[in-house]
């Protein structure tokens, strides 16, 4: 079998070179073209005729998600065996359920435009990085199959790293990521902690905290960081606490505006560590010197395109 043709939406090209070159594989090429009135056109010029195409887009905007789309039905129309679309980032996957009557689901709305890709010559599937829902890869239908792939094996690296200089507590924001941090925890060898919260009068408070954190290095764990709200609100519990040091992990840094200047002002955390399944984290990491650190997705998706293609 020949090795994969990589394509990629256009924002996700950094991540195409990066997956390509971990593959040593053929870096797939489209020719954009924008017309005054707002719609583009794509050009695919690598042919991908009786090869297992690979594509690379996270939902990040309703533009991605339109191009992810677009591209993927024409990379099948031009006679792919097999289709990866690989989603670093699911975005509306915390819209995964209605909370009030006439409330769109929209993470299954995006599941279903997704799972309207034509179906290759073979097979298609779908490869999600830490979906806030696992159950959302289930929302994909027909000949769609959904992969769910972790970014654990890179956030225990760089747990047991500072565990090998500090006494640390593996951490979450909030109770309904216990499961995450447990699961983290025990990879280690550590103890795991969470924050109690309620709320009262329209906000959230933090009432109280199920481990002893005094003078102890805690690592926050999430899946992902939008405003930073939340992860600041925890980090004042654990420092209240008596945490020594804060350091924050989290697979998706969303980040927008000015909420990464937010969190590094709150003079709360040593170190963000995010990995790059969004692309503006690598530019938010350069802006912000040190604090931020970006760990790479391409070698957590390389393993299982490594460990699955004879199967393709």
């Amino acid at each position: 079998m020949t090795e994969p043709l990589v394509f990629a939406i256009e924002r996700y090209e950094a991540l195409q070179a990066e997956l390509t070159k971990a593959l040593g594989a053929e870096r797939g090429t489209v020719e954009r073209e924008r017309f005054p009135d707002g719609e583009r056109g794509l050009v695919v010029t690598s042919s991908p005729r009786n090869r297992h195409a690979i594509l690379i887009g996270g939902t990040v905007d309703d533009r991605a998600t339109l191009e992810l789309f677009d591209l993927a039905c024409g990379l099948v129309t031009q006679g792919v065996n097999t289709l990866s679309l690989v989603i670093p980032y699911f975005g509306y996957s915390t819209q995964e359920r209605s909370t009030k009557e006439g409330e769109i689901v929209t993470a299954k709305a995006r599941a279903t435009l997704l799972s309207a890709v034509p179906l290759a010559r073979y097979t298609n599937e779908a490869v999600f990085l830490d979906l806030h829902t696992p159950g959302i890869q289930h929302y994909f239908e027909g000949h769609l199959h959904g992969v769910h792939l972790s970014a654990e094996p890179s956030v225990l690296a760089v747990v047991k790293t500072i565990a090998a200089k500090n006494d640390i507590v593996i951490a979450c924001t909030d109770a309904g990521r216990a499961k995450w941090v447990q699961s983290l925890a025990n990879g280690a060898g550590l103890p795991a902690a969470f924050v109690y919260k309620s709320r009262k009068g329209g906000s959230v408070v933090t009432t109280g905290i199920n481990a002893d954190v005094k003078d102890r290095h805690v690592v926050l764990y999430d899946d992902m960081i939008r405003s930073g709200r939340s992860l600041i609100q925890a980090a004042e519990a654990y420092k209240e606490a008596g945490a020594a040091t804060i350091t924050a992990i989290a697979t998706h840094g969303l980040l927008p505006g000015d909420s990464l200047a937010k969190v590094k002002a709150s003079g709360l955390f040593d170190t963000l560590y995010v990995t790059d399944s969004v692309p503006q984290a690598k530019e938010l990491a350069k802006a912000h010197g040190e604090f931020l650190k970006i760990l790479p997705v391409a070698p957590l998706i390389a393993a299982y395109v490594q460990r699955t293609k004879s199967a393709l």
